[in-house]
């Protein structure tokens, strides 16, 4: 081989070894088969697409969006994080050479999630009235002390428009209509905790104000299995004491970002105007079953839609968890 051949070779190898090294794709990259069409690396035959590895890379430059921590916000007080994304630059090379291109076709991207670095277990002992802006998810915050009649016609509404979400059970409520609530767990809906009397958790003592949430906690995992995650106070009514009861046990203390303010029996139309014009990426939106909003729901949901956003639980929507792009 001579010199001049020789030059082109290393030349070739060492821009080899800078982009794939740079990319974390190398362990992959080193190990393709050998083609007679091969670059050389490191004194072997390896088939590397120099140029489809560079656009890789490029693109995974141009496009990596960064994290965002959770914080503690003045007015909001905990906002979770949201993670970041980035192409998986190794995941990509073996999709897009593992079969034959036409020329011009679009590389499959394959996308993974950057972790943000502070989440809301760090936050300590906050509450929470809203997912991270960022996140183009919502939840509906369904609070059930009565309205037994109203549940069945929400829950079809639900499963017509296969949305998921969160009913905050009353204990009491629940210790009476253990079916019913076995029906919402069943329908795949979160089912978490609204204190057990209905109580203004801000003028009970520590010791009234424990019982009412450990005892819905506890029957939650008795009659139905569950495992508690979420406090929503009754009312919205809450102060320090109740955050750090809650977070003693385990639990993150939940409100609202958006009230349907269903329980004065506004028109439907009037729910859904009212949901439809305000709603924004990571809102909570407090609802309760009575007919306003078992009127409303569908409505509701075409409007959140009509903003490009999904509906989840809330443990979906207060999650770090990036909505990928589809078909990554």
């Amino acid at each position: 081989m001579n010199g001049k051949k020789m030059a082109v070779l290393l030349t070739g190898a060492a821009m080899v070894s800078a982009v794939a090294v740079f990319s974390g794709a190398w362990e992959y990259v080193s190990g393709l088969q050998v083609k007679p069409e091969a670059h050389f690396v490191n004194g072997t035959q390896t088939a590397v697409d120099l140029d489809l590895l560079n656009q890789i890379e490029a693109a995974s430059a141009k496009s990596r969006i960064e994290p965002v921590d959770a914080r503690v916000d003045s007015v909001w007080k905990a906002v979770p994080g949201y993670n970041g994304i980035e192409i998986d630059v190794e995941a990509t090379y073996k999709a897009a050479s593992s079969k034959k291109r036409k020329p011009g076709e679009a590389i499959p991207y394959v996308y993974r999630q950057i972790p943000a670095k502070v989440t809301l277990n760090d936050l300590g002992e906050q509450p929470i009235y809203r997912g991270n802006p960022n996140k183009p998810m919502v939840s509906l915050m369904i609070n059930v002390a009565w309205g037994n009649e109203f549940l069945v016609p929400m829950l079809n509404t639900l499963d017509k428009e296969n949305v998921k979400t969160t009913f905050f059970l009353d204990g009491s409520w629940l210790k009476k209509n253990p079916e019913l609530a076995g029906e919402i767990l069943k329908r795949g809906h979160e089912v978490e905790n609204h204190a057990y009397t209905h109580p203004n958790m801000s003028r009970l003592s520590r010791e009234r104000a424990e019982m009412e949430i450990a005892k819905t906690q506890d029957l939650l995992k008795e009659s139905l299995g569950v495992e508690n995650k979420w406090f929503a106070p009754p009312s919205g009514d809450f102060n320090q004491q109740t955050v750090s009861i809650a977070h003693a046990r385990g639990l993150k203390t939940v409100l609202w970002t958006l009230d349907t303010i269903d329980w004065k029996h506004p028109a439907p139309e009037a729910v859904v105007q009212k949901i439809s014009t305000k709603v924004e990426p990571g809102f909570l939106i407090l609802m309760h079953p009575t007919d306003s909003s078992s009127q409303a729901l569908k409505g509701m949901i075409d409007g959140i839609r009509a903003k490009g956003l999904e509906i989840g639980t809330v443990s979906q929507t207060l999650s770090p968890e990036r909505i990928m792009p589809k078909g990554s």
